[in-house]
């Protein structure tokens, strides 16, 4: 379980392909400092497992179900990204109950910078787009963000289903969202709480029916 406070921006130092994996080696002075194996910490949103530790480096194995699913297949050496270790009972929940499952991969639209913050559009799949809600929670790479308006996609001119949040000067340095162009994939995960309200009434609709 995560809040999607980034703690820290990270930077892949090796990837070694494993034929139907792929091992990242990261490095992350802070989220090491006290890792050991087994521990849970989140690379750009997805949860991943400590399979080694060295110094303030770590090893994780991604399977091809979150290469599949996820942005992390396109990371390379150097590339930066946002860490987080999995938060502590009776920590302060600053984000909000990110659980490091990524629902599926967005990708931005457009920045429009402002003098104190910067609005980012994102696409995303209209299935995931009945998630999200003006003022709700997403998680974009790992960062938990508020949604200032979603709006779906019309049918009639095949545009895409898209949010916009806007990136307080905090945000911009201390993750990688800062230096995101347009085009650029992002992992997403939504509000698990919506899922499960979704859920609970379509069991409800077919009781009724």
């Amino acid at each position: 379980m995560f809040t999607g406070l980034v703690e820290e921006k990270g930077s892949i130092t090796a990837v070694d392909d494993l034929g139907d994996s792929v091992r990242l080696t990261i490095r992350g002075p802070v989220v090491t400092s006290d890792a050991a194996h087994g521990d849970s910490i989140a690379v750009n949103g997805c949860c991943l497992t400590v399979m080694s530790q060295d110094g303030d480096t770590f090893g994780a194995d991604v399977m091809k179900e979150s290469l599949d699913k996820t942005s992390l297949g396109d990371l390379g050496v150097g590339d930066e990204v946002n860490l987080e270790r999995a938060t502590q009972a009776g920590a302060r929940l600053g984000g909000h109950i990110v659980q490091g499952h990524v629902d599926g991969t967005g990708r931005i639209l457009d920045r429009t910078p402002s003098e104190n913050w910067e609005i980012v559009r994102v696409a995303l799949p209209s299935e995931l787009a009945r998630y999200l809600v003006d003022k709700g929670s997403v998680t974009v790479d790992g960062t938990s963000l508020t949604v200032v308006e979603v709006v779906d996609a019309d049918p009639s001119t095949g545009g895409d289903s898209w949010f916009s949040v806007s990136l307080i000067p905090t945000t911009l340095a201390d993750t990688t969202l800062g230096a995101k162009a347009p085009g650029d994939r992002v992992n997403l995960e939504v509000d698990i709480l919506a899922k499960y309200v979704e859920r609970l009434l379509a069991a409800q609709r077919e009781e009724a029916s």
